[in-house]
């Protein structure tokens, strides 16, 4: 990635824990930080080996780790129970009456279950899936809502050594098909339906149109969630069950089986170039520790904590960091099924108020939301129980990290700003939070045993602000083992670039403390006249403008320049667009980066095409600049509307 410009991103604010915070953390200074970090990297075998005595094994390994690039095990020999780890150890250690899961639903019911209420529940529905004759190393495909009962299933599979595949709820009945097919799933669990800002989600509905298409499906579990309030739900005989009618037949003890470390533990699907989702393969010892370890010491969980990650179980962030993380760390940890403005941008922070949440991790797309409703709604709530912020999804930038500091951490709240990836399973690069220096939209160091480095097309290493590559050296333990089904598309994708390492496929670079500034993906590197510039850099320096609240960039072809820069902007409150205010928010661009990433057009809009969990849809976007249509599947979006607004917009220039 030559012609690299230097990044508007040179951000001189620092902010470093307080001493209150840094003294009562597990990690408490930057010499153990340096210390830890070091063994992990040159004596891999001891410093996990440490960590993994702390999971409950039922059988200890042999071997750390076989690496033969691109293939990894990891604790070899040695045998264990994921659900094991999350829910009985609890039990023994002074647990059993805690609350695991506090949850929500968004018309308001709540319900607590402790760790033995959540142990008995996971037995009792893994004695279903056996009855229903499933067994180890079967996919179960798993379809619902935000209830416990999402989070049960997966323990469920977990425990008797089923690969479970979790679909996101707001998924369509193609996207069902696609992965039922890949999988070559046996059973499906799902929920009569679901609630999202008052209405209801047809989820069986969605599962039985995707069932016209592929036969292999046997059993089909339903979990009555909307009972009364949703249409009917067909039930097809021989197929179809439903999950409290099959509960209440079988025993709720048993015990966990050990199984291999090995032992694949989920498929979990990503959006892949060629269209078709790539089936990402994680196994049981090593992800369980990244999980655990990731959640000990950069979340820096405590026993008092109340924890809650606002992603949905259909992402590797409900997995990592709900359903197994934070679990295995014994932590309380609140859940909420429904949107974050329903009714309005105000719920959350009544959640965190409620149940005086400490630790809170979210996904910067929901902070710009959160910015363009204004300060008055959080400000009107008691966030003084928060102790720690978290980011994860996409990177931050310094603008929204200085708000969700200011206004929902009070200035005290150090933010842990996480990168990683499905692929990853765990986090790789973040702030610990009792020890590192933070800068505003800088994902600083590399969490233990993640040997990261920018490299430049030729393999060399890459200078401070010198974008390149974002690769990692070294095999961790959380690692993917594989691509489902399609080994060559695993080492094609992830391993061909540079001998025996893992490309992320994201474009980054180091400022001269070392820190780690993501850049975006390297698909959303734009080539403006021979300069390399991050779409992300571009969104950036709009969102620093006072009146933007969101934006969005993409490339389109041009003539002369290679490619011209196109911007979608959210405004906030009441401001009004304008001419004038186009023609000042590309100055604007200018100053802050410099004239080459001055955007060619600007859009105004009211919202980004965003997918439920809130992604922005870039590929739409780059889709309208390019061809003024949209060909692709837009069944995932929330807001459907706001395409044709946009697409009529682009059809007047």
């Amino acid at each position: 990635m030559s012609n690299s410009i230097e990044s508007h991103l040179q951000e001189d604010r620092v902010f470093k824990p307080s001493r209150e915070f840094s003294k009562n953390a597990r990690i408490k200074n930057m010499a153990q930080y340096t210390r830890m970090y070091q063994e992990s990297i040159e004596k891999p075998g001891i410093f996990w080996a440490r960590e993994a005595k702390e999971l409950a094994w039922q059988k200890k390994w042999t071997k750390v780790l076989d690496w033969k690039a691109p293939y990894a095990k990891w604790f070899l020999g040695g045998k264990l129970n994921v659900c094991e780890s999350c829910v009985d150890q609890h039990l023994k250690n002074g647990r059993a009456n805690k609350a695991a899961l506090i949850w929500e639903g968004e018309p308001g019911e709540t319900r607590t279950l402790t760790y033995r209420q959540l142990h008995r529940e996971v037995c009792q529905f893994a004695n279903v899936l056996l009855a229903k004759g499933i067994k180890p190393k079967d996919r179960v495909m798993i379809y619902m809502p935000m209830t416990p009962e999402a989070v049960i299933a997966m323990l469920a599979c977990a425990r008797i050594g089923a690969v479970h595949s979790v679909i996101f709820g707001g998924f369509s009945a193609e996207s069902i098909v696609d992965r039922l097919e890949d999988c070559q799933a046996k059973a499906m669990i799902t929920s009569d339906g679901g609630y999202r800002r008052g209405g209801v989600v047809p989820l069986k509905e969605n599962v039985d149109e995707a069932l016209k298409k592929y036969k292999g499906v046997e059993t089909v579990i339903v979990h009555q969630r909307i009972g009364n309030e949703g249409a009917p739900v067909k039930m097809k005989r021989g197929r179809d069950v439903w999950w409290h009618e099959e509960a209440a037949q079988v025993s709720a003890k048993h015990e966990a089986q050990a199984f291999d470390s090995e032992h694949p533990l989920f498929i979990l699907y990503t959006s892949g170039s060629t269209g078709k989702p790539k089936g990402i393969l994680h196994t049981s010892a090593g992800y369980l520790l990244g999980a655990y370890t990731t959640c000990k010491y950069i979340f820096d969980m405590r026993d008092d904590d109340v924890y809650w990650c606002t992603a949905d179980v259909g992402w590797i962030t409900g997995h990592s960091y709900i359903a197994y993380g934070p679990l295995a760390n014994g932590v309380t940890q609140v859940m909420y099924e429904g949107a974050p403005n329903h009714p309005d941008f105000g719920r959350f922070w009544d959640i965190v108020e409620k149940y005086s949440v400490s630790i809170f991790y979210t996904a910067p797309t929901a902070i710009r939301a959160f910015i363009k409703a204004g300060n008055e709604l959080p400000q009107a709530r008691d966030l003084s129980s928060l102790r720690l912020l978290g980011t994860v999804g996409e990177p931050i930038n310094p603008e929204a990290w200085m708000w969700y500091h200011t206004i929902i951490g009070g200035g005290r709240c150090p933010i842990v700003d996480t990168w990683w990836q499905t692929e990853t399973g765990a986090i790789m690069i973040s702030p610990l939070p009792g020890c590192t220096p933070t800068k505003p939209g800088t994902a600083t160091l590399p969490f233990f045993g993640v040997d990261a480095a920018i490299l430049d097309e030729t393999g060399e290493e890459c200078g401070p602000n010198e974008g390149g590559k974002l690769v990692i050296r070294k095999p961790w333990p959380s690692m993917l083992r594989t691509i489902y089904g399609d080994k060559k598309r695993y080492r094609d994708t992830y391993w061909k670039d540079y001998q025996g390492m893992y490309t992320a496929g994201d474009g980054a670079r180091t400022d001269r403390k070392g820190n780690f500034w993501i850049v975006g993906r390297l698909d959303d590197v734009l080539n403006v006249s021979g300069h390399r510039l991050g779409t992300a850099e571009v969104e950036s320096a709009l969102v620093s403008h006072e009146v933007v609240a969101e934006a969005a960039v993409v490339g389109r072809p041009h003539e002369i320049k290679g490619q011209g820069v196109v911007a979608f902007v959210t405004l906030k409150g009441s401001t009004a667009p304008t001419d004038a205010l186009n023609g000042e928010l590309r100055n604007h661009v200018g100053k802050v980066i410099g004239a080459i990433a001055k955007p060619d057009e600007i859009y105004f809009t009211p919202a980004m095409p965003k997918t439920r969990s809130g992604k922005i849809m870039r590929r739409l976007l780059k889709e309208l600049v390019a061809t003024g249509e949209i060909s692709g599947n837009t069944t995932t979006l929330e807001n459907p509307g706001i395409v044709e607004d946009l697409r009529a917009q682009l059809k007047k220039k």
